[in-house]
C-alpha cells in the first residue's frame, strides 16, 4: 500500500449510494408519472389513487425499525443488496396488473405497491449506515447531501423517459424497464460495495485518514456471527424516543417528507388535471423543479460543511441551511395565485429547490446516531419520516376530491414546510451524539424472553 498518495475509493461508494437512490427514487415514481393513465383505464377515483399511492408508505414505515436491526446485525452489503433485487422484482410485476379485473387489478396494484414498500424499507438508514463507516465527520454533511439529492436527480433522469414510456407504449411499460434496471444494479452492488477494512482497493493512507477524522470503519465487522448482542435493544428506542433533539428531528423529517411526497405521487397529476398539460410534457416540465431540488440538495450538504470548516458548531452548520431552505420552500403556495405556466413552474421550482437545501435531516441522523445502533437509529428517524409517504398522498386525495382543485393541497404542503422550520428553530436544540445507558439487566431479560417467544 501507499501511504502517502490517499486512495478516494470513498467517492465511488459515494457514486453508487447516488445510484442506487436514483433507481429506488425512481422506482417510487413509477406510479405518480403512469397515475393519470393508470386511473383512466382502471376507472378509478381520486380518493382510491390517494390510497394507491399511500400504499408504497403503510409498508417502508413498518419496516424502517425491522431493517435497520436487518443492516446493524448482517452488514449493509447484503442487506441493501436483497432490498435492491426484491423492490425491482415487484416494481416489473406492477407493470402486469391491467390483466387483472379492475376491482382485482386495483387490489393487486396495492399489494404490489406495498411490498415495495417493505423491500425498500432498508435502503436509507443503509444509505446514512455507509456513510458513517466511509466518511470523516467534516464530510458527512455534503456526503448525505449528495446521496439525499438522488431523489431530484431521478425525477430530472426518468421523469422524461417515463413520460414518453407512458405516451408512446402504455403505463405498464414503465414498470417493466424501471424493474429490470434495478435488478442488473443489485448485481453491479455485490461486486463494489465492501466495509472500509475490506475493500480491495482502499489503500492504508485513506483508510487512516478516514478512521483519524470520525468514520466509524468497524460498523459492519464480523457482521453475522454476532448472537445476542446485535440483536435489538428496545430500551435504546426508548432513550431515543425520550429524547427533546431527536423528537425535534423526527418532526421536521415527517414535514420535509411531505413536501417531497407531493412532488413524488400528486405532483404529475396536478400538472395534466389542473394546468392542463399532457402527460409527455408533463413529464418533462416535472424535471424542471428536479433539477433545481438537485442543485439545492447538494448546495445544502456543502454550504453545512463549509461552515463546519469554519469553526461554527454543528448545531448552527446543520440548522442554518435547514431553516433557510424551508422558509423559501413554503413559496409552493405561490402557485394559487398565478396563471401563466412558466410562473407556476417558476415557483414549484424554487419551492423545490429551497426543500433540497434544507433536507440535510440524513446527514443530522449520521451526527447524532449512536455506533451500537446506528442502522436502528436511521430506521427509526425514517419510520417518523415516511408516515407523510401514507398521510400525504391520502389527505391530498380527500382535499381534491372535497375542493375540487389542488389550492388547498399546496396550502397543506406550504404548511409542512413552517412547522418543520418550527421544529429545528424551538424543539431541536443543540445537535450533538446521543449517548446510550446500556439497558438494565431486567430490560436484558424482557428482550431474551421477547426472542425466545418469536
Amino acid at each position: 500500500m501507499q501511504e502517502t498518495k490517499p486512495t478516494h475509493v470513498r467517492y465511488l461508494i459515494l457514486l453508487m449510494l447516488f445510484l442506487v437512490t436514483t433507481i429506488n427514487y425512481a422506482d417510487r415514481a413509477t406510479i405518480a408519472i403512469a397515475g393519470s393513465s393508470l386511473q383512466k383505464d382502471l376507472g378509478i377515483d381520486a380518493v382510491t389513487l390517494g390510497y394507491i399511492f399511500s400504499a408504497f408508505g403503510w409498508a417502508y414505515v413498518a419496516g424502517q425499525i425491522p431493517g435497520g436491526w436487518l443492516l446493524d446485525r448482517f452488514g449493509s452489503k447484503k442487506i441493501y443488496a436483497l432490498s435492491i433485487f426484491t423492490w425491482s422484482l415487484f416494481t416489473v410485476l406492477q407493470g402486469y396488473v391491467g390483466e387483472f379485473g379492475m376491482s382485482t387489478a386495483v387490489v393487486a396494484l396495492f399489494m404490489l405497491r406495498f411490498l415495495v414498500g417493505l423491500a425498500e424499507a432498508p435502503s436509507f438508514p443503509g444509505n446514512a449506515r455507509i456513510v458513517a463507516a466511509w466518511f470523516p465527520t467534516a464530510e458527512r454533511g455534503t456526503a448525505s447531501a449528495i446521496f439525499n439529492s438522488a431523489q431530484y436527480f431521478a425525477t430530472v433522469l426518468f421523469a422524461p423517459l417515463m413520460g414518453w414510456i407512458v405516451y408512446r407504449f402504455g403505463w405498464q411499460h414503465v414498470f417493466i424497464v424501471m424493474g429490470v434496471i434495478g435488478i442488473v444494479f443489485s448485481l453491479v452492488w455485490l461486486k463494489v460495495i465492501y466495509s472500509p477494512r475490506q475493500h480491495p482497493m482502499i489503500n492504508e493512507a485513506e483508510f487512516n485518514h478516514i478512521a483519524a477524522n470520525g468514520a466509524m470503519v468497524d460498523m459492519d465487522q464480523d457482521k453475522g456471527k454476532e448472537k445476542k448482542a446485535d440483536g435489538p435493544k428496545w430500551d435504546y428506542i426508548r432513550q431515543l424516543l425520550t429524547n427533546r433533539m431527536m423528537l425535534g428531528v423526527y418532526l421536521g423529517q415527517y414535514c420535509i417528507n411531505g413536501i417531497t411526497y407531493f412532488f413524488l405521487t400528486w405532483f404529475p397529476v396536478y400538472l395534466v388535471q389542473e394546468r392542463g398539460m399532457t402527460i409527455l410534457k408533463a413529464g418533462f416540465i416535472a424535471s424542471l423543479p428536479a433539477i433545481c431540488g438537485f442543485i439545492g440538495g447538494v448546495l445544502g450538504g456543502v454550504i453545512s460543511d463549509y461552515l463546519l470548516r469554519k469553526g461554527h458548531s454543528l448545531t448552527f452548520a446543520r440548522k442554518t441551511p435547514i431553516i433557510a431552505g424551508l422558509l423559501v420552500s413554503s413559496s409552493i403556495v405561490a402557485c394559487n395565485y398565478v396563471d401563466i405556466e412558466w410562473m407556476v413552474v417558476g415557483f414549484m421550482a424554487l419551492a423545490f429547490f429551497g426543500k433540497g437545501v434544507g433536507a440535510l435531516g440524513w446527514a443530522v441522523v449520521s451526527d447524532t446516531s449512536p455506533k451500537q445502533i446506528a442502522g436502528l437509529s436511521g430506521g427509526l428517524f425514517n419510520t417518523f419520516g415516511n408516515l407523510a409517504s401514507i398521510t400525504t398522498p391520502i389527505v391530498i386525495g380527500y382535499i381534491i376530491s372535497a375542493t375540487g382543485s389542488f389550492k388547498w393541497a399546496l396550502v397543506f404542503v406550504g404548511c409542512n414546510a413552517l412547522v418543520a422550520v418550527f421544529s429545528y428553530l424551538v424543539i431541536v436544540g443543540p445537535i450533538k451524539r446521543v449517548v446510550l445507558k446500556e439497558p438494565t439487566a431486567k430490560d436484558a431479560d424482557l428482550s431474551s424472553l421477547s426472542e425466545a417467544k418469536s
